[in-house]
Parts: C-alpha cells; sequence; structure tokens
C-alpha cells in the first residue's frame, strides 16, 4: 500500500524537487533536462516527480516564480529601510547585486531559461512582474523628487540593463574581484544618472545663456 503522503511531506518533497530542477535547469537549461534525471537526483522512481507536478514546464514554471518571489521580497524588504529616494535607490541596487551572488542559479534561471508556455502560468506571470515594476520603480521615484529628466522609465530599464550586464559578466567569471566589481557597479550608476539629468541640466544652461562671458 503506498505510503500517505501528509501536508508536510508534499511541501517538503515539492521543496526539494525545485531544489534540485533549479540547479539542474539553471546549468544545462531548459533542453538538457529531463523528469528521469530529476528522479535520479531525489532518488525516487522516474514517476515519482509526477505526482507532484503535471510535466517538466510546470515545474520550470514553479522554481522560476519561486526565484522571482525571493527577489523582489529581498529588494521591498531593503526599500523599506530607506525613505529617501536616493538611498533607497543605491539599497535596493545593492540588494540586487547581493541576491543574484548569493543565488547564481535562481538568477539564471529568473533571466536566461524561459518557455513561451510562461504565460500559462499566473503565479510566475505575478512574481515577474513584480519584480520586473520594483526595478524600475526606483527611477520613478527619483524624477519624482527632480534627479530624473526624461522618461523614468527608460532610464529604470536602462539601469537595469546595465546591472543585469554587470551580473552576468560577474557570474561568468569576468569580473572576478567583488570589490571592484561593486566599485565598476557604483560607477556605472553614477554615470547613468548623471545622463539622466543631462537633459534638465542643458535647459537651464540654455536659459541663462549657454555660454561663459
Amino acid at each position: 500500500m503506498p505510503k500517505i503522503l501528509s501536508a508536510e511531506d508534499i511541501q517538503d518533497f515539492r521543496a526539494e524537487l525545485c531544489r534540485v530542477a533549479t540547479e539542474r535547469f539553471a546549468r544545462y537549461g531548459y533542453d538538457g533536462v529531463t523528469m528521469r534525471q530529476l528522479a535520479d537526483d531525489l532518488g525516487c522512481s522516474p514517476k515519482t516527480p509526477y505526482r507532484y507536478f503535471k510535466d517538466k514546464d510546470e515545474i520550470l514554471a514553479a522554481v522560476r516564480a519561486d526565484a522571482f518571489r525571493r527577489f523582489a521580497d529581498a529588494l521591498e524588504a531593503e526599500a523599506t529601510l530607506h525613505p529617501d529616494p536616493v538611498a533607497r535607490a543605491r539599497a535596493v541596487g545593492q540588494a540586487y547585486l547581493d541576491f543574484a551572488l548569493a543565488n547564481p542559479a535562481a538568477y539564471r534561471i529568473m533571466f536566461d531559461v524561459h518557455r513561451a508556455e510562461d504565460t500559462d502560468h499566473p503565479e510566475l506571470a505575478r512574481e515577474a512582474a513584480r519584480a520586473r515594476v520594483f526595478i524600475t520603480r526606483q527611477a520613478e521615484d527619483l524624477a519624482a523628487v527632480g534627479l530624473v529628466d526624461g522618461d523614468p522609465r527608460v532610464v529604470g530599464y536602462a539601469m537595469w540593463a546595465a546591472v543585469h550586464g554587470l551580473v552576468v559578466l560577474r557570474l561568468a567569471g569576468f569580473l572576478a574581484d567583488e570589490a571592484g566589481f561593486r566599485d565598476l557597479h557604483a560607477e556605472t550608476m553614477r554615470l547613468i544618472a548623471r545622463g539622466a539629468r543631462a537633459g534638465k541640466d542643458d535647459t537651464r544652461k540654455a536659459a541663462s545663456g549657454g555660454r561663459k562671458r
């Protein structure tokens, strides 16, 4: 007679399956992972994972949703500590780096491993949208206090693209020194912030004649 699983048993097995799947998806991509491999890693029969998830797509959606949820939670937790928008933007940026470096597999599956069917999984769509909106919100808050000129969403995505590029280089081993990596991140953000104010600064110069006397 099969063992009757408690709610705790089910939760524990799903969590362990997702942990194993996160590592495998991050390392081998979607096509490089099979349900049989996941079962082998867990030491169970090939049919056992199907008792908890319909298929591989559902497992990928679950682990990506969990990664996005933990990511967004980390950013939001840091943001609540800083009422000043400049301090908040810096703190959230550091929280972004901390999460990515501490959870490289989760970071990779959030942004590098995806399927067209992702839209069929409401939890994944919700958590991904929460993270995306929160990341770009920092530029909107800076714009509200006059520190960003132009479309804050564009500036927000520019900042995000720059940070993501730095993280990818770091995880790939091209930026091996962590202190240097964080200094480079700070300088990159400084340059983007400076550029985001250029339009307003140019307008002021034009209003005052724009020439030295």
